[in-house]
């Protein structure tokens, strides 16, 4: 207390700073920074979850990178990524910029766009597998019969089981995208638009000119965050295929899930933790990249 009583208030504050910042920074430690460490160390050895780790060198990774499966698997979730980024955010925009001038109900609307992302993954992912199932219990293929069309196998073809993995997967981030956007939208001053009505400039100009570009830093965050959504995907793939874990021929099967299944049923730790590494990497290039690109110059 002698101590802390001849400080300056400046040295007071900054020790007041730091104490308040040690426990964000121990749990960080503790929670983050030491299982990434340690799943780092792990992908260098072998595991069985029972026995003693055993140093294996660079064996996991070799085995990773001659494993026809894991480039399935890799090319999976860059589709989800490719795909899923840009439909999603572009539905999103679309319904936020419309949705931004409706007045009559517009909270109402606005809750129910929302919802699907505040609903279980789990439980949401079972009712679109019920929509998706052949007759006479499918939804889909149900509506498809009453106009005399050929039933679509969505979850059994190698064509359609990973767009109709994606199509729910893209409603259920819908609504807080929405939310984002339409919080951006409502950040630009009407000023802007003002002077844009007066200028005659024309609704499509003024999109492009006024409203994309003001709203960057808002596309920025979402591009960012629903690609690590799209990598990292897992609920919906492995809820929606769980007779047959990745879908036909591993058609759907994510990195995510081939982790799952590596570790906790065949009990290959080390194998597991080199794929972790390996989306870590992923994830981590691809966010530094989309910032880099679309960061303000």
């Amino acid at each position: 207390m002698g101590i802390y009583k001849r400080l300056t208030i400046s040295q007071k504050q900054i020790v007041w700073a730091w104490g308040l910042l040690a426990i964000p920074i121990v749990f960080y430690v503790v929670v983050r920074f030491y299982p990434t460490a340690n799943a780092i160390l792990l992908s260098f050895q072998e595991w069985n979850l029972l026995g003693a780790r055993n140093w294996a060198g660079l064996d996991n990774y070799a085995k990773l990178f001659s494993d026809p499966t894991f480039w399935k698997v890799f090319g999976n979730t860059f589709l989800y990524l490719i795909l899923g980024t840009p439909a999603s955010l572009l539905v999103a925009f679309v319904i936020a910029f419309h949705l931004d001038k409706v007045r009559f109900m517009h909270g109402t609307i606005r809750a129910l766009y929302f919802l699907p992302f505040m609903t279980s993954a789990v439980a949401m992912a079972w009712v679109w597998r019920w929509f998706y199932q052949p007759v006479p219990i499918g939804v889909f293929n149900n509506t498809l019969a009453t106009f005399g069309i050929p039933q679509i196998p969505f979850l059994n073809s190698t064509t359609y089981a990973l767009p109709s993995i994606l199509a729910p997967a893209i409603w259920a981030g819908l609504g807080f995208q929405v939310i984002i956007f339409m919080a951006g939208l409502r950040a630009i001053p009407q000023t802007y638009y003002e002077a844009a009505r007066i200028d005659g400039v024309s609704a499509w100009e003024t999109l492009t000119e006024i409203t994309l570009p003001l709203l960057k830093p808002t596309i920025v965050f979402l591009v960012v965050f629903s690609s690590i959504g799209f990598l990292r995907i897992f609920d919906h793939v492995f809820n929606m295929t769980s007779n047959d874990p990745g879908g036909p021929l591993n058609s759907t099967k994510p990195l995510v899930l081939m982790i799952y299944e590596t570790a906790f049923d065949s009990f290959d730790m080390g194998y597991a933790a080199a794929q972790t590494v390996v989306l870590f990497a992923v994830l981590l290039v691809v966010s530094l990249l989309q910032l880099r690109v679309m960061r303000d110059r």
